[in-house]
């Protein structure tokens, strides 16, 4: 392991005085959320319908642009909603990246499709716009009924793109290819809020979205999520089918289809709030740890992703890259045992059980990056 590697660990420490040990992502609430939980609890409206539900979809209305915004439980059942909502039929695949985290395939089979992975950039750590290319080009083939994998017989549904780690991945380019083929595109912006692609926010670039708030997300609800859309009839069946399926009535209970109950509670969104009345501070302190971490990056010969041009990221989680597999391995061990939590980037999806057997074309990025990225403290910084 580089000697520079372990300098790395005090200079953590530095940025996180007082924490022991130093966090990967901790929450962090220093706003309103303790007056907002007790006008919530006092209101007696704690489930999924009450004021700061519909509040936090207003905000989020507002931060991204896009005209309808619907509140989950979490990240995953916004993806899996996204895709029954827009008409992901069961046996359907959809395209996504083998580098990810595991609820975007998760998302994907919880709504009745499969998975088929593709590569990612190696700046962006998202898919890539070429391999989505190469592997359409090789596997696809529009029918009447569609754009159909002629190597598996099954009907390509859409294309799931992540944006890691809120680096803005090549969306515009992908969403091009998408409509060329008559894909749809469903972007898991789960980690991006408030990543921008020029003055446009991730998530607005397709026919669907989600974000997660997560405990360890910029924004968190303790487990939350959002279905994004501009799509009138999409957000309109993701409400519904997302609400058990029940008919608006005053007092009968009609359900007219198989739904689920995956709405946010509204204590929950209440937390939401309070944290989006900080939202522009939280990025702005976020992006000043990145600097941060880049400067000393630049000095000390260590290689940290940063946002590609054009794009703004909103740094949840700061990556650096190191020599291989070997030298991960060693700096994992010594961090984490000298007090400073870091982790390794995802295992690939389909080295995974469940996956394994899941259609993908060639992973070399993937597998690349694979073996040589390692997150490092990114809470916001109270210091």
């Amino acid at each position: 392991m580089k000697a520079e590697l372990k300098e790395l660990v005090p200079f953590i420490k530095s940025l996180y005085p007082g924490e022991t040990p130093v966090p990967l992502h901790a929450p962090r609430f220093l706003g309103k959320e303790k007056e907002y939980l007790v006008e919530c609890i006092d209101s007696t409206f704690v489930s999924y319908v009450g004021p700061f539900v519909t509040r936090f979809e207003e905000q989020i209305r507002d931060l991204t642009g896009a005209k309808h915004a619907v509140a989950m439980v979490n990240g995953t059942s916004a993806l899996q909603m996204a895709l029954v909502s827009c008409g992901l039929e069961p046996g359907d695949e959809v395209i996504t990246q083998a580098l990810t985290f595991a609820a975007t395939a998760n998302g994907i089979r919880h709504a009745g499709g499969e998975p088929v992975f593709v590569d990612v950039d190696r700046d962006t750590l998202g898919m890539s716009s070429l391999a989505l290319e190469k592997f359409l080009g090789t596997h696809g083939e529009r029918r009447p009924a569609g754009t159909f994998n002629k190597t598996t017989g099954r009907r390509i549904f859409a294309v799931m793109p992540m944006h890691t780690f809120g680096l803005a991945m090549d969306v515009v380019e992908v969403a091009r290819i998408c409509k060329a083929w008559g894909i749809a595109l469903i972007e898991d912006a789960a980690e991006s809020v408030g990543t921008l692609v020029g003055k446009q926010h991730t998530g607005t670039f397709g026919l669907a979205s989600i974000l997660s708030f997560n405990g360890n997300k910029p924004i968190t609800t303790g487990g939350g999520g959002m279905l994004i859309t501009n799509d009138d009839h999409v957000a309109e069946r993701a409400r519904h089918v997302s609400t058990t399926a029940k008919r608006k009535h005053p007092w009968e209970f009609f359900h007219d289809e198989l739904g689920w109950n995956l709405r946010m509670p509204n204590v929950n969104a209440a937390l939401g709030c309070a944290q989006m009345d900080r939202i522009q501070s939280i990025l702005a302190n976020k992006r000043e740890t990145a600097e941060s971490y880049h400067q000393w990056g630049q000095e000390h010969g260590i290689s940290f992703v940063r946002e590609a041009e054009g794009t703004r990221a909103n740094y949840w989680l700061n990556a650096m890259v190191v020599a291989d597999r070997e030298e991960r391995e060693e700096f994992l061990a010594f961090s984490n045992s000298n007090g400073v939590q870091t982790r390794p980037i995802w295992v690939l999806m389909n080295k995974l059980p469940m996956y394994k057997d899941c259609f993908h074309g060639s992973l070399q990025e993937s597998e690349w990056l694979g073996d040589r990225i390692i997150n490092i403290p990114s809470s916001v910084r109270i210091a």
